[in-house]
């Protein structure tokens, strides 16, 4: 398998991760969580989730891109694996008809320190998928009006933001296919609220060793998850079923649904 320039058939792999029709009365969007571990269970690689990636991967990590109507990704991992908006060329057209070429990235940052009015990641977007900033109360006026120059700066809430609000302010803008990329902090909050319909998990052929984290942050002590469909007397765990799983080279593309989504 191939990425964006090379031979592989983009219809037929978006086949395989085929989202449910949003008609006008859907509940809420569809969150779909794309991510990559080592066969020992690490999310990173030397400090990133990239050192995990192979061809496969990154073909998968291609399509799911333009199926996304937007893409979720904490501040954190943001700056960590040097996020940019995304380029027309790191998309297949044929699977964007009928939308921008390129799906806008929303970052979650509480309180905005770290982003760069001017960086790649707020200042590059095109000008049909602006970079947008989700924030809370407690971020700096300064900050969020420096921010606004080349983005669209969203006030989901108070400090902490609530999942519901996040993945909320998406829907009102239109976006029904959400795509979240991480880091493991952001997807224990979706996970948490029991927003989570999809995980797309990459093993990568790796024993990565260390202390590296996993892709879901463990929860507090004491705490637990919404959701625990299907596995009764493990309040903190959410139930998932097999929809596929694809080999290439040693790697394992695995598509998990939560128990209970459709």
């Amino acid at each position: 398998m191939q990425g964006p320039a090379g031979r592989a058939d983009p219809d037929a792999i978006a086949g395989l991760y085929p989202y449910p029709a949003a008609g006008p009365g859907a509940s809420r969007p569809w969150v779909r969580a794309n991510m990559v571990t080592s066969a020992d269970g690490a999310a990173s690689l030397d400090g990133r989730s990239g050192g995990l990636s192979g061809s496969a991967d990154r073909l998968v990590f291609s399509v799911l891109r333009s199926l996304a109507d937007v893409i979720l990704v904490g501040a954190g991992t943001a700056r960590i694996e040097h996020y940019q908006a995304v380029r027309p060329d790191e998309t297949w057209p044929a699977l964007r008809a009928g939308r921008p070429p390129t799906p806008p990235i929303a970052v979650l940052s509480s309180r905005m320190a770290g982003l760069e009015p001017d960086g790649p990641l707020l200042a590059t977007g095109p000008g049909q998928a602006r970079t947008i900033v989700l924030t809370t109360e407690a971020a700096p006026a300064g900050l969020r009006s420096a921010a606004a120059r080349n983005a669209d700066v969203i006030v989901a809430g108070p400090d902490p933001v609530r999942p519901e609000a996040i993945i909320g302010a998406l829907a009102e803008r239109g976006y029904q296919r959400v795509l979240a990329e991480g880091g493991p902090r952001l997807l224990e909050q979706i996970v948490a609220a029991g927003l989570l319909d999809e995980l797309c998990l990459t093993v990568s052929p790796v024993l990565a060793g260390g202390r590296a984290p996993r892709i879901v942050t463990v929860p507090p002590a004491g705490g637990t998850r919404a959701d625990n469909s299907g596995l009764p007397g493990q309040p903190g765990a959410t139930g998932l079923r097999l929809a596929h799983v694809l080999e290439d080279s040693g790697y394992l593309l695995c598509r998990y649904l939560r128990t209970g989504a459709d």
